[in-house]
């Protein structure tokens, strides 16, 4: 499976990609590749597919980018089954279950990598983005997609937080940064940047 899966690596880490469910969730794990340590981030659908996934790339615990049902849906099979979930404290409640809290500016070590975890309140009062140190990799969950910002039409929502959020905590890293989100293709800081204007003109 691994070979199947594979999306982007260097000669430290292996980002390994599936894409699941009827809303097409973009489920990632990160892995160490001189440890073999791996998380993955969202436990979002066909838990099958992901515990074969977990097992076969030796992750340890599941980071969730949001609260949100479809990026969710696993989350009971993929703890019944012994892995750790984690999401922030101010979506916690959309969950059926979970067992530890993210906060901002964070420091997750999996193997020799360090993922540092990035709080952007907008699509969802919790939402969170994770960036890889050291790497050009950003995983922005549904609050950065390839031609703007996540949807914000619930009323915990708020389109000038995320707005906010993308300029003063995304568009600060290098123009050649990945970003890789829930849904969709990648794209890049560089590719997304000259369009926030744009953006806040047209209101979402």
């Amino acid at each position: 499976m691994a070979l199947d899966t594979l999306h982007w690596s260097d000669t430290d880490v292996e980002v390994h990609k599936v894409v699941v469910g009827p809303y097409e969730n973009n489920v990632f794990v990160i892995r160490c590749r001189h440890t073999g340590e791996a998380v993955m981030l969202d436990a979002a659908n066909e838990h099958e597919l992901l515990l074969e996934l977990c097992r076969s790339l030796g992750v340890g615990k599941v980071l969730e980018t949001h609260g949100h049902w479809d990026h969710i849906q696993a989350v009971p099979e993929v703890r019944d089954a012994g892995f750790e979930v984690f999401v922030t404290a101010a979506d916690a409640d959309m969950l059926p279950s979970y067992d530890q809290l993210l906060v901002d500016d964070d420091m997750i070590e999996v193997g020799r990598l360090r993922l540092h975890t990035i709080t952007t309140p907008g699509h969802t009062p919790g939402s969170i983005c994770f960036k890889l140190e050291d790497k050009p990799l950003l995983f922005t969950g549904d609050t950065l997609f390839p031609g703007g910002p996540g949807a914000t039409k619930w009323d915990y929502s708020s389109f000038d937080d995320i707005i906010t959020n993308i300029d003063d905590r995304l568009f600060v890293h290098d123009p050649a940064t990945i970003v890789l989100p829930g849904h969709g293709v990648d794209t890049t800081i560089g590719a997304e940047r000259p369009s926030l204007q744009s953006w806040i003109d047209r209101g979402w």
